[in-house]
């Protein structure tokens, strides 16, 4: 067994390439070592207490899943929210910040040593001002603030919303930028993140940006449009499922992205996490069917050219509920293009393994049962 300080590694044959370094020391990522929840354990977590890093957010989905990656993992974890109401249940600290207001940041951010930027609003319905105001002045006021509080090193969550779902039949990844704004959070995660580079670039940040898919999986305070489509199967609410194009992703591995892009020194710019590719929202409820029969998951998938009879249905639905599942903006821009993307930087970069399609549809359901 050979030890490096704070990293245990099992003996075994490895590559050159597979060789680290990382803000924590130099791990020797053998492949076998991998876990779904992560890398290496360390030995000695108490030699690294003292890194502070600030999660914006932290009571999202991925905020609250890091939060908890990252504790685990030994870090100080100072969290955002709002309000302190909302905050997580979480062995960490907390403070009030809104990213709408440049006032709340140097406090928040002050010695910390890192920043994992996650804080927006994740709506496919709503005030789309906000939501882009959210997006685009929230990057803005955070990054800046970090800038002269002398964090060096950001990650930031953006979205494959920000890559695009077109052209149809061509595999997308890191290159490519999205184009088709029928949404206001397309625009708002496509906007922001180019906001994040140019001003990593200005204010001499080390930028690292996260790109996941449709995230699923647990622990979350509260649903999001990605879960939902989970939850509300769950409840009948869909007679019939459209094609919808959609990649997953676990969020335990979105979790350990962030981190690993964190910590990896050679890490840089974008990673798309979408290992479940190439499929639609009939197809994750199909499987689900076949892993629960006895829900009430829909058994018909209808084809996109369809969609507009299903935005109707949902239109009158809402008159009842008060809640939109699909706007007719969100079905012009889930029919433009398709779910086929790249993970291989990440998987090559970070190492990331991935829990699998099962556990993603599992995970889900549990947490709403």
């Amino acid at each position: 067994m050979l030890t490096i300080p704070g990293f245990m590694v099992v003996k075994s044959t490895f590559s050159r390439r597979l060789v680290s370094c990382t803000r924590r020391g130099i791990v020797l990522r053998v492949a076998h070592i991998y876990s779904n929840n992560g890398i290496i354990q360390s030995q000695q977590e108490g030699d690294f207490m003292e890194e502070l890093v600030v999660v914006t957010g932290v009571n999202g989905h991925i905020g609250n899943n890091l939060a908890r990656q990252l504790v685990e993992a030994g870090y100080t974890v100072r969290g955002t929210v709002r309000s302190l109401d909302k905050a997580p249940k979480l062995d960490m600290e907390f403070v009030e910040a809104d990213v709408l207001n440049p006032k709340d940041w140097a406090s928040a951010l002050k010695g910390a040593a890192g920043l994992f930027h996650l804080a927006t609003i994740y709506a496919t319905s709503g005030d789309g001002q906000l939501i882009l105001d959210t997006a685009n002045q929230g990057t803005e006021n955070v990054l800046r603030a970090a800038a002269k509080e002398g964090i060096k090193r950001v990650v930031y969550t953006s979205s494959v919303a920000a890559i695009g779902s077109s052209p149809k039949g061509i595999v997308k990844d890191e290159s490519n930028w999205n184009a088709n704004f029928s949404l206001p959070y397309t625009r708002a995660k496509t906007e922001s993140e180019k906001r994040a580079w140019e001003l990593a670039d200005e204010l001499g940040i080390d930028l690292r940006v996260i790109n996941p898919s449709g995230v699923l999986g647990g622990s979350f305070s509260r649903p999001t449009p990605s879960t939902d489509i989970i939850g509300d199967a769950m409840k009948g609410k869909y007679p019939v499922v459209p094609k919808i194009p959609l990649a997953f992703v676990h969020v335990d591995d979105v979790a350990t992205a962030h981190r690993l892009a964190y910590e990896i020194d050679e890490a840089n710019g974008r990673y798309v996490l979408a290992p479940y590719q190439d499929g639609n929202i009939h197809d994750l409820l199909k499987r689900a069917r076949k892993l629960y029969p006895k829900m009430k998951f829909p058994r018909i998938g209808i084809p996109l050219w369809l969609l507009p009879v299903v935005v109707l249905q949902d239109w009158f639905m809402g008159l009842f509920t008060g809640k939109r599942l699909l706007t007719r903006s969100a079905a012009k821009s889930f029919s433009k293009g398709d779910s086929k993307y790249s993970s291989k930087k990440a998987e090559e970069e970070l190492g990331l393994t991935w829990k699998s399609y099962d556990d993603c549809i599992h995970d889900t359901v549990e947490a709403y049962r």
